[in-house]
């Protein structure tokens, strides 16, 4: 049980990147920086896992854990942001042209993408936005990943 608890946590996250992939370059949603903050702790945790199936230390799956609680933290304050329950930084909530030259602003013939904001709901389901169901499903796999830390190895 134990390491079926922990290989579902880990594949959880890689098929959470896999669906903010297939967000981005098939539904063609552009992440804000706040998305991409999200996206780290679950590759961590993908990572997390390889480690423990190749070492069986005891130490990965409680790492595995805290970086899904990262990344649920992270949803749970983005989908704040996008509430207005609270304010993050006005670069990302004022559409920002940071990292845009001024030549390629100033010029007709360049194709520059509207900057994405983090305040801005494009997508939700239920009512609620990607980064809440980021932050809930991520609160699973850390469930899964603490299970899996507690549980003793059968031999």
């Amino acid at each position: 049980m134990k390491t079926l608890a922990l290989t579902l946590a880990g594949l959880g996250s890689a098929a959470m990147l896999a669906a903010a992939f297939a967000f981005q370059y098939l539904g063609g949603l552009a992440p804000c920086q706040l998305c991409l903050w999200q996206r780290w702790p679950h590759a961590a945790a993908v990572l997390v896992l390889v480690l423990w199936l190749v070492t069986r230390w005891r130490i990965w799956p409680w790492i595995g854990a805290l970086a899904a609680l990262a990344t649920a933290g992270l949803g749970l304050f983005h989908a704040g942001v996008e509430q207005g329950w609270w304010e993050f930084v006005s670069t990302c909530t004022s559409g920002s042209v940071a990292g845009i030259s001024a030549a390629d602003l100033m010029d007709p013939s360049k194709a520059v993408a509207p900057p994405v904001r983090c305040d801005a709901i494009p997508w939700s389901f239920m009512g609620l936005s990607m980064a809440a169901w980021n932050a809930i499903a991520s609160l699973g796999l850390a469930a899964l990943w603490l299970s899996g830390a507690v549980q003793k190895a059968r031999r």
